[in-house]
Formats: C-alpha cells, sequence, structure tokens
C-alpha cells in the first residue's frame, strides 16, 4: 500500500474522488424553440396524435380531452411533470447540490417553471419509493453516470401530458431522462414508458445553447381566476363526439389513421403504407412554413 493511499485511508475526511467520465452539467442552458415550434409554442393541432404510440386507452384518453379543462380553478395553476423539460418551451438552469460532509454531488437541480416544479436528481444512491408511496406532478427521481452522460429515472408522478391536446400519460409512467453534453450545447432525450396509456416507449428530444445570461427560476406566481367554466362540470367530450377529429384530414389531407397516433405511426416505413391516402390539399390554410402562414 503506499504511503498517499494509507494516508487516504486513514483521514476520516476522505472522500472519493468522481469518476474521470462525469462532467459538469451546471449553467444556463437557453432552449432552442425551432425544434418543434408548433408543439412548444401555440400547440399542436387539437387531432394531431401521429407518432405517439397510443393503446386504444391513450387515444379515448385523448379524445376526450377538452381545451376548457385547463380553465377549472383546480387545474389552472395545475403543475406539469417532468416531462414538460422536454414538451415546454422554456431554457433550463441547473445545478449541483453537495453532501454538505463529504463534498460530494449529492443531487443535480433543475430549477422550477411557473408551470413546473423543480427536478431534484438524487446521486448517492438512495432508492425510490415503494411503488404504494404518495404521487405528485414532481416525481421522484434518482441517477447514475453512465461515461460522460447523465441517466435519470422519474417515478410516482400524477397524471400529465404528453402532448398539449389531450394526450396523457398516467401515475404508472416512468420518465427516463439522458442528459449529455456536447460544449456549449445540452441534448436532453427523454423515454416516456407508460403501461397505461402506451404500447412501447415514446421519445422526445430537446437541445440547449449554454448562455452566460442567468436563466430565471421560478417565474411569477400562479393566481387561480375565474375564466368562465361552468361550476360543477368537466369539460370533456363523450365517446364519438369530438368535433376536432378530422382536423389534420381537412387541412392537410392526412390520413385519420395516422392522426389517431399509435406504435405504427412512429416510424418512417408508416409513410409507404399511407402515401396512397394522402391527398394534397388546394391551399394550406394553418401552420405552413412561412410568416404568414395560407402560402
Amino acid at each position: 500500500m503506499t504511503f498517499s493511499k494509507s494516508l487516504c485511508l486513514a483521514m476520516s475526511f476522505c472522500m472519493a474522488l468522481p469518476a474521470l467520465a462525469e462532467i459538469d452539467l451546471s449553467g444556463s442552458w437557453a432552449s432552442i424553440n425551432d425544434e418543434d415550434s408548433m408543439e412548444r409554442g401555440a400547440g399542436p393541432n387539437p387531432d394531431d396524435w401521429a407518432g405517439l404510440p397510443f393503446n386504444e386507452a391513450g387515444r379515448a384518453k385523448a379524445l376526450s380531452f377538452q381545451q376548457s379543462m385547463i380553465s377549472m380553478p383546480e387545474r389552472i395553476c395545475w403543475f406539469q411533470t417532468q416531462w414538460h423539460i422536454a414538451a415546454g418551451p422554456f431554457s433550463l438552469r441547473m445545478w449541483a447540490q453537495p453532501d454538505p460532509l463529504t463534498g460530494r454531488v449529492q443531487a443535480w437541480i433543475i430549477g422550477a417553471w411557473e408551470t413546473r416544479a423543480p427536478m431534484i436528481i438524487w446521486m448517492d444512491g438512495r432508492p425510490h419509493p415503494s411503488k404504494n408511496a404518495p404521487h405528485d406532478q414532481t416525481g421522484f427521481t434518482t441517477g447514475v453516470w453512465n461515461g460522460n452522460e447523465l441517466i435519470a429515472t422519474t417515478t410516482h408522478i400524477k397524471t400529465g401530458y404528453i402532448r398539449r391536446n389531450g394526450a396523457s400519460s398516467s401515475d404508472e409512467a416512468v420518465i427516463t431522462t439522458h442528459f449529455r453534453r456536447h460544449g456549449d450545447m445540452l441534448t436532453v432525450a427523454l423515454f416516456m414508458d407508460d403501461p397505461v396509456y402506451l404500447t412501447e416507449p415514446y421519445v422526445l428530444t430537446r437541445s440547449y445553447n449554454l448562455s452566460t445570461n442567468p436563466v430565471a427560476i421560478g417565474g411569477p406566481p400562479c393566481i387561480v381566476g375565474d375564466e368562465g367554466v361552468e361550476s360543477g362540470r368537466v369539460p370533456n367530450y363523450p365517446p364519438g363526439e369530438n368535433p376536432m377529429r378530422n382536423e389534420l384530414t381537412k387541412l392537410y389531407g392526412i390520413p385519420e389513421e395516422a392522426a389517431m397516433g399509435g406504435a405504427e405511426t412512429m416510424y418512417p416505413e408508416f409513410r409507404d403504407k399511407i402515401k396512397d391516402k394522402f391527398v394534397l390539399p388546394a391551399k394550406c390554410q394553418r401552420n405552413c412554413g412561412g410568416g404568414g402562414g395560407g402560402n
């Protein structure tokens, strides 16, 4: 045994060195919002669930969604789950929380937004709670390093949304988030596993640029107001009565079987299956790729 190792073992405050592959993720990361801009900006079409691996329960849940539902007083300040990191338009601010005794990273923290609670990624090896433990929108997250990639696993989340048009996740969903830094760029890839509404994992990615301007965290307080929803009524569409069901077909000629989602719609081979059913619209009416639209 070398002298330095003997000395280290003899000192009660000796701190284990981090693996060489671990990297610093701290800083302000500005979102690149031209990625999936419809989804992160004004929002997707009401019946656009293409690319989602829905089962029948997930599709039925989405078709029952009415936008006025989020105007109910109890839902106005409803936090979103940690899936909102990739589905929302906001930037990230990350920092490490050290263990007060050892100085090692005990947790990585992603600051909150007005619509999302902070994400605390525990790095100290603590186990996830029992499956019967309380769930909330924050969830419980643990992380491990795989080379220079941080992999975080989030459980114990309440039901939330996958897309802002009624595509939902259940309280049995598990989110696996991969953080990978490439110099001044951060790539975040989220995998949603949900045995209630999905038949296989759904993947969503975001990219961020390192910013010298501090990203604000927390946001203004959410204040519950009266948005005109009839008291005692939950806005929804009964089965078979969603008037938006054929909007993608009417606007863009996209076949309904593509708009309604399903695992098959996630893969490029699906285009060959539906190409003969696609009808080119005479004129684009909305989200046409240009500044003015309708061209």
